[in-house]
């Protein structure tokens, strides 16, 4: 076993390769010891200890009565759902202390306005964008108040979107939305613009925006945006020469957002045949037996992103 070391599937929900070295001997040999463990990967005793703590705090591993200790390893499947809730918990964090955001927000007067006016509320967006420097991040769900115009992405400035899984219904609107800096996340919780991450334009119905400036809430704002780009899927697949077309991790992006093979289809422009046999092409290529393994390592190989 010394010699044989696979490669890692489980580094996009935050186990280190070691941690999973260790977690692959352990399946190799349930109710191991820690000197079972030793010789099985040649590591000293005083690692395998280190990384069976890691194992133990992370749900894959778990400690059997008696003496000498015993270790046994967690269902693979139950594990990686286990790791995959974990990684889904900082967007409840986030949405939890929303609450705490929206007392401030209420509070400090001095650190938004509000603007009224159909007129007025277009005029806002745009001479927010056009005053843009760095960074336009944009927080997309229906109904719609006003689309960003990219007006000075030939400026340089980077423009990030994650669209609402609702708000491409249509295979015309992923065509608009397949521009760089694109993601798609199921249940978007807010509309929101932020220009230079020191202002934020919030819509609250089609003719009311609220304008936010530099405040913990505007900090917070950001913190939501950043947890949700994580863990929203690319829209647009970055070309390359592995093993996978740039129609096969379009399709791969979309499948790891959820969307079934219907959904895809529709969304493409094919025939659902279509999609299940390109599926099972992408899996072949991967050396994957499910989707949520082929994702995991497309991921790793920079295909997705």
């Amino acid at each position: 076993m010394h010699n044989y070391r696979p490669a890692p599937v489980l580094e996009a929900l935050g186990v280190c390769s070691e941690d999973e070295q260790l977690y692959r001997a352990l399946l190799a040999r349930p109710e191991s010891t820690t000197t079972d463990l030793a010789n099985d990967t040649g590591w000293p005793a005083t690692r395998v200890s280190r990384h069976l703590r890691s194992l133990l705090s992370l749900g894959l591993a778990s400690r059997m009565p008696g003496r000498p200790a015993r270790y046994f390893p967690a269902v693979p499947e139950a594990a990686v759902e286990l790791l995959a809730l974990r990684k889904q918990a900082a967007i409840v964090e986030a949405r939890v202390g929303a609450s705490v955001l929206t007392a401030e927000f209420r509070a400090r007067h001095d650190a938004f306005t509000v603007i009224r006016g159909v007129e007025a509320v277009a005029q806002r967006f745009y001479q927010a964008q056009q005053c843009a420097q760095d960074e336009v991040l944009v927080l997309d769900r229906p109904p719609y108040v006003v689309v960003p115009v990219e007006a000075r992405r030939a400026h340089g400035v980077t423009y990030r979107t994650i669209f609402d899984m609702d708000s491409l219904s249509e295979p015309t609107d992923l065509m608009a939305a397949r521009s760089t800096g694109c993601r798609m996340l199921r249940d978007v919780p807010l509309k929101m613009l932020v220009v230079d991450r020191r202002m934020a334009l919030l819509p609250t119905s089609h003719d009311v925006i609220v304008e936010v400036g530099p405040s913990s809430l505007l900090d917070g704002l950001l913190r939501l945006f950043d947890l949700l780009w994580h863990q929203g899927s690319p829209l647009s697949p970055t070309p390359s020469d592995g093993p996978l077309s740039f129609e096969d991790q379009q399709l791969l992006s979309l499948a790891a957002a959820g969307l079934t093979d219907q959904a895809i289809a529709r969304r493409l422009g094919v025939a659902q045949r279509t999609v299940e046999r390109r599926m099972q092409r992408i899996l072949r290529a991967l050396d994957a037996t499910t989707r949520f393994q082929a994702g995991l390592r497309a991921g790793q190989r920079g295909l997705l992103v």
